[in-house]
C-alpha cells in the first residue's frame, strides 16, 4: 500500500502530527497564520521537523491553544 493511500486511512483526529495544511484545517487557523506560528517558534515543543517540512504534533498544540485568548 502507497503511503498515500495510507494517509488518507488514517483519521485527523488520530493522527500524531499533522502537516501545516492538516494542522490549519483540523484548529480553523490559516494556512499562513500556521507557517507564521512555525517561523516564529521553530522549537516549539509543538514542532517537530523532518527535514525541512515542519510536522505539527496535534497534541501539544491542542494545549497552546487552550492557553490563548486569540490566535
Amino acid at each position: 500500500m502507497s503511503t498515500n493511500k495510507l494517509e488518507n486511512k488514517i483519521p485527523i483526529w488520530c493522527k500524531y502530527t499533522l502537516t501545516i495544511e492538516e494542522a490549519a484545517a483540523y484548529f480553523r487557523i490559516g494556512e499562513t497564520k500556521m507557517r507564521y506560528l512555525v517561523h516564529d517558534n521553530p522549537n516549539a515543543e509543538y514542532v517537530l521537523w523532518n527535514g525541512n517540512r515542519a510536522q505539527i504534533k496535534r497534541v501539544l498544540f491542542e494545549k497552546v491553544v487552550d492557553r490563548m485568548n486569540a490566535i
